[in-house]
């Protein structure tokens, strides 16, 4: 059985008023996609699961640690506006949403008219967005961890985290990176994909030479 809506609401325990919104967003996705290719063709029937959950479970790890204040956060490679608009709907804070692709933004500026989310979209590469200190470092199938951190380096202040949504090559990519970076790591499993994981990843810092 397809994951719905209503499955959604069930496990999020968002309200009605969110949920319209979340529903608005799906609309418009189901009817770009025919034309804009903006997701997998293979995903499109289960959204709900693989795209709106997959997102959404990162709210209450994140609020269990932050409380209920608004964060200001980076999305990396928004695609189109996974994890950071669906975050933003439901209530985290800001989300800049950083991506290439002209239609995946055009895309989030109409999905951002229908439902009032607090997102700044930025259509362009990531190297060349405006040095700003970001709470959460946000990113969903986009790259691997090593090149996450290198594009984020200028975007973290002191208390900077990032929060990444990895698949089954996680250990071979914190592998890689630490080679390069120190990090503290807490990895959660994903409640929507079997072999995903969530990292968080506090006091980032390039390592030191010598």
């Amino acid at each position: 059985m397809v994951f719905s809506a209503q499955d959604f609401m069930q496990e999020t325990n968002v309200s009605r008023e969110t949920l319209d919104k979340i529903q608005a967003y799906a609309d418009l996705l189901a009817k770009w996609q025919p034309s804009k290719n903006l997701i997998s063709n293979s995903t499109l029937e289960n959204m709900w699961l693989r795209h709106f959950y997959d997102s959404a479970q990162l709210l209450p790890l994140i609020r269990e640690l932050h409380g209920d204040k608004a964060l200001d956060c980076l999305d990396i490679g928004s695609g189109a506006g996974f994890p950071g608009v669906v975050l933003a709907i439901m209530g985290l804070g800001n989300v800049t949403m950083v991506e290439s692709n002209g239609k995946k933004c055009a895309f989030m500026r109409q999905v951002k008219l229908a439902t009032g989310a607090s997102v700044t979209i930025e259509n362009q590469r990531i190297e060349n967005v405006e040095e700003h200190k970001f709470d959460i470092i946000l990113s969903r199938a986009c790259a691997s961890v090593e090149q996450l951190l290198s594009w984020g380096e200028k975007f973290i202040g002191e208390n900077t985290e990032f929060w990444l949504l990895k698949g089954a090559n996680v250990e071979q990519e914190l592998k890689a990176a630490k080679a390069d970076w120190t990090m503290r790591v807490d990895q959660y499993r994903s409640k929507t994909d079997g072999s995903g994981t969530i990292l968080r990843l506090r006091d980032v810092c390039r390592a030191k030479l010598g």
